[in-house]
């Protein structure tokens, strides 16, 4: 079971290991920390499982920028990390921490042993303060519209595969998005309308493997063999693609996403 704690301005959820890696967990725009619970079952015993709250989710404090970037959010990733005298990590994002990730592991490569890139948004690549891209503001107007429970009961089906035949992960993803909250989910949704996962991608010099689900209709298989194929050797991982998942992933396929997970530190010394 995870466990809650409070570190400086970041809340995150930890289930202590032994003598294994240390696995840092960054959620997607709708979710939060909560939402990697179902894969601790299928984890090693060993690893030490960290899933923080994004800046603006949960108990976790907003950045000051109204229109945050990735690198943002990869400077609060540092700060987090080193308050917890973390040097060295295993990194998984799923998909808009996957812009933090990417971010963090392009700019801070020491830190990060192997990158885990899970149904990859590659952002909308609009610049800071331009207009917002329909779909980013879409994200906004209907928070503000629909309130939190009405937007997650819009918004989730869409992240499962055949919602009808999986109510139960349907209704744990509905109740994940249903937490989100201003100024947060705003700023989140701002910076993945300006985010370029494709450069960070070019510029990362940490062995990086992609992993997406088949019928992801969010963050399609297209866009993750686009993340893939931006790698450079010798960093490029493999490229996995998971039948009968969608966008969310991880709930949809936990053994599948803890296979992954587990490769991270196979080829790591």
């Amino acid at each position: 079971m995870f466990e809650q704690h409070i570190n400086g301005n970041i809340e995150y959820l930890e289930r202590p290991g032994a003598n294994g890696p240390v696995l840092v967990m960054l959620h997607g725009v709708g979710s939060n920390a909560a939402s990697f619970s179902t894969l601790l079952d299928h984890m090693p015993r060993d690893w030490r499982v960290i899933a923080w709250n994004a800046p603006g989710y949960g108990g976790s404090a907003a950045l000051d920028a109204q229109w945050p970037l990735a690198l943002d959010y990869a400077e609060a990733l540092r700060a987090f990390l080193d308050r917890l005298g973390l040097k060295r990590v295993l990194l998984a994002g799923h998909s808009l921490g996957c812009l933090t990730a990417a971010s963090f592991a392009a700019t801070h490569r020491e830190r990060v042993a192997r990158l885990l890139l899970s149904s990859p948004a590659l952002g909308h690549g609009v610049p800071r303060g331009a207009a917002l891209s329909a779909a980013a503001q879409a994200r906004i107007d209907d928070l503000e519209t629909l309130g939190p429970d009405q937007f997650a009961a819009l918004r989730a089906p869409r992240l499962v595969y055949q919602p009808e035949s999986n109510q139960e992960i349907v209704r744990r993803v509905r109740d994940g998005m249903a937490r989100v909250t201003t100024p947060g989910y705003p700023q989140a949704a701002r910076m993945l309308a300006s985010g370029r996962l494709i450069d960070d991608a070019e510029r990362l010099q940490v062995p990086t493997d992609v992993i997406v689900g088949a019928e992801d209709v969010v963050t399609p298989p297209d866009s993750a063999r686009r993340a893939h194929a931006a790698l450079r050797d010798p960093w490029r991982g493999s490229l996995t693609i998971v039948p009968g998942a969608g966008h969310a992933l991880y709930q949809q396929a936990p053994a599948a996403f803890a296979g992954a997970l587990a490769a991270l530190a196979e080829t790591v010394g």
